[in-house]
Parts: C-alpha cells; structure tokens; sequence
C-alpha cells in the first residue's frame, strides 16, 4: 500500500475518505492541521474526536501546530467575503501547503484533503489550491472529490454510527454566520 498524507479538518470528514483511501489501496496518514477553527474549543473537541477515530479504525495520526495568528494574516482583508470567495481559497492554500510540508518530512510523495467531501465546498477550488501547492512543493496533490457516490451522506452516516461529534459550521468564525 502507498503512504498518502490525508489532510482532515473533523472526524466525520474523514471517515468516509479513509475508508475509501483504503479501498484504492493507499494507507492514510491523517494530519490535522486547522488554525482556521474557532473559537480554540472547537478546534480541541474535533481534534480529539478526530484523534480517536484514528486510533480506532489503526490509522496513523498527527497534529500540526495551532497558531491562528497564522491564518489571520493570511486572510487579512478578506474578512467578509462570502463562503467559497477568496478568503476560502487562502485558507485552503494554507493548509494544504502545511501539508504537502509535513508529507515532505514525513517522506511521503502524495497528499490529498477530506474538505471536499463536503457539499458546501467548492471541489474545483479546493483543487486548484491543491495544484499550485503540489507546483511549489514538488509533493503530489491527488484530486479525489470524496462528495461523489454519496461519500457526505456516508460519512454522515458513519459519524452516527460512531456517535462522532458533528460540527454546525466549517471552522472559521466568518463561517458561524
């Protein structure tokens, strides 16, 4: 099996896409890394859930550091731009390029993302942000849009399954509105 660095931003997110990471015959190594999540509870609740879902389905796990002071200048005038506007795409450029970071010290040529499983992403942008990191880094970004066949409604029904704790908004606080 080839290792794949899986960037996952909650457990329900990332339920599905393992289990299909592993039907197509790569072994995932999830890497948490959200400085975008607020407030720093939520950010614990769905690392810790996320953490624990690893280790109960013997996937590794990794948590890259949390320093939101990060991601706010990164989106530093892009405050009010709607969901899947440009403030999306620098976030989703962050952390995906700590990403292909971490696949590099971990000597792991290939990443991918659990964030478009979700209906309310936009799989091409999140793509193309995948791109240009795999462009900077020399690290494979595989395009995989783990909404289709269903894989949000499973994922959901995994989440209820596992009585995984479900969020009510994408992480950032722009998006609690």
């Amino acid at each position: 099996m080839k290792e794949i660095i899986l960037h996952a931003c909650c457990a329900p997110c990332a339920s599905y896409p393992i289990q299909l990471l592993i039907k197509d015959n790569f072994r995932p190594v999830v890497f948490f890394y959200n400085p975008n999540i607020y407030p720093f509870e939520e950010y614990k609740i769905r690392r810790d859930e996320l953490e624990k879902y690893c280790k109960k389905v013997s996937v590794d796990f990794f948590e890259g550091e949390y320093n939101p002071d990060e991601y706010y200048s990164i989106i530093k005038g892009f405050e009010h731009e709607p969901e899947k506007g440009a403030r999306c795409s620098l976030c989703f450029n962050l952390r995906l390029y700590k990403t292909a970071q971490f696949a590099l010290e971990k000597n792991i040529s290939c990443f991918t993302t659990t964030l478009s499983v979700s209906p309310h992403k936009n799989s091409k942008q999140i793509f193309k942000e995948g791109k240009a990191v795999e462009a900077k880094t020399g690290v494979e970004f595989i395009e995989y849009d783990f909404k289709k066949h269903d894989g949000f409604k499973i994922s959901r029904m995994i989440a209820k399954e596992n009585n995984m704790y479900a969020q009510k908004y994408c992480g950032c606080e722009f998006s609690i509105r």
